[in-house]
């Protein structure tokens, strides 16, 4: 059975949450419509003519793709622009365009952590180079019976609740009695139609991440055997984890500038780079950012890197960096593309736990606007 477009894209905001993105990017459902069946969805860097033709011939009726094809409101659709013949030619062939921007940038195992991996980032101690999302905090109390606290408890804890800080599975559970009164028509766990009932309970109370909030009500009431379950879910005026744009960290091995200027045009399958500083100096700790990171030199100086491997530098802010003393590796905004095969990757394996037919293949389309002579 093939998934509906809404539940495609269901998953895909598991890995890219649209309250992530940066304020007033254009992110989302696009154009066409989600509400049909999709047996192949198209991960693209670009929508391009090239691309949507790919969809067209490999009968893909969903694109999900990174940089929006809509910048700003339409005043008007004219066919004979380029932009309204590429609208035309998705409309017509009944094919949707999701886009996943910088809220896939900012996301854990996004692009920025998969740019973070190919220049050799250690995992450990990754930061980021600008915050962009602090999650709430809610505290979650259940009320539950001694047979059920354990598997509850253990509901509440995989659906990614329970963490504070660096430490998981935190929570406080008190024993209590609790009293109710079964009215008609229903079906007790415990008890017996219109007569009061007193058990032995014990009080769950733990921290749950907005992210995650609805999937811990889901699996906490999964598991629990009451047919109604009592229990409240309340904000607190604590600070819960960022989130943001770029990373920082130590490399896991240190390499000379020009040593890592050559694994930035292997790892990125470029031809070239451009680099700024000394390529005999040693680099030890680096930072990193997806697109246009020109703004993001100051930001990459307070992380403490020594040098920022992003694209599109202009002249002046490379001259700064030089005065500044950090270096830069800029191998052009198409490094991105190393979202097609990971978010195709990552769509298969949960449509695989789904059961579903459907299938994300990614783009074989270079949509680099750029020819290196």
């Amino acid at each position: 059975m093939f998934a509906n477009g809404q539940s495609v894209i269901q998953l895909m905001e598991q890995l890219a949450p649209k309250h992530y993105a940066v304020e007033n990017d254009k992110i989302g459902l696009q154009l066409g419509t989600l509400n049909k069946p999709i047996t192949k969805v198209l991960v693209a860097l670009d929508v391009t003519d090239a691309v949507v033709d790919e969809a067209i011939e490999t009968g893909a009726e969903l694109i999900i793709a990174h940089h929006a094809i809509i910048y700003r409101p339409l005043a008007k659709l004219d066919t004979s622009t380029a932009a309204g013949k590429l609208y035309e030619k998705l409309i017509k062939n009944d094919i949707a365009v999701y886009i996943s921007h910088t809220n896939l940038d900012v996301a854990d195992g996004g692009i920025n952590d998969w740019i973070a991996d190919l220049v050799g980032i250690m995992p450990e101690g990754r930061q980021s180079l600008e915050e962009v999302y602090t999650d709430k905090l809610y505290k979650l109390v259940v009320f539950v019976p001694e047979s059920h606290h354990e598997q509850v408890l253990e509901s509440i804890w995989r659906s990614g609740a329970g963490k504070i800080g660096s430490y998981s599975n935190c929570s406080f559970n008190m024993k209590g009695t609790g009293t109710f009164v079964p009215g008609p028509g229903t079906e007790p766990y415990i008890g017996s139609q219109g007569k009061l009932e007193r058990t032995e309970e014990i009080r769950i109370e733990t921290i749950v991440p907005y992210s995650v909030h609805r999937k811990t009500v889901q699996a906490m009431l999964k598991a629990h055997p009451y047919e109604e379950v009592a229990y409240d879910l309340y904000p607190v005026d604590l600070k819960g984890r960022s989130f943001g744009l770029g990373r920082a960290g130590k490399l896991i091995e240190p390499l000379t500038l020009g040593e890592l200027a050559e694994r930035a045009k292997e790892v990125f399958d470029v031809p070239a780079v451009r680099v700024v500083g000394k390529l005999d100096r040693v680099i030890r700790k680096a930072a990193v950012l997806g697109g246009s990171g020109s703004r993001y030199v100051r930001h990459a100086i307070f992380a403490g890197a020594d040098v920022l491997v992003t694209g599109d530098i202009d002249y002046h802010t490379a001259h700064d960096a030089l005065a500044a003393g950090i270096s830069i590796i800029d191998p052009g905004h198409n490094i991105e593309k190393v979202m097609k095969h990971k978010v195709a990757e990552w769509l298969n394996e949960q449509l695989a736990v789904s059961k579903s037919e459907t299938k994300a293949i990614a783009s074989t389309l270079d949509t680099e606007p750029f020819t290196f002579i």
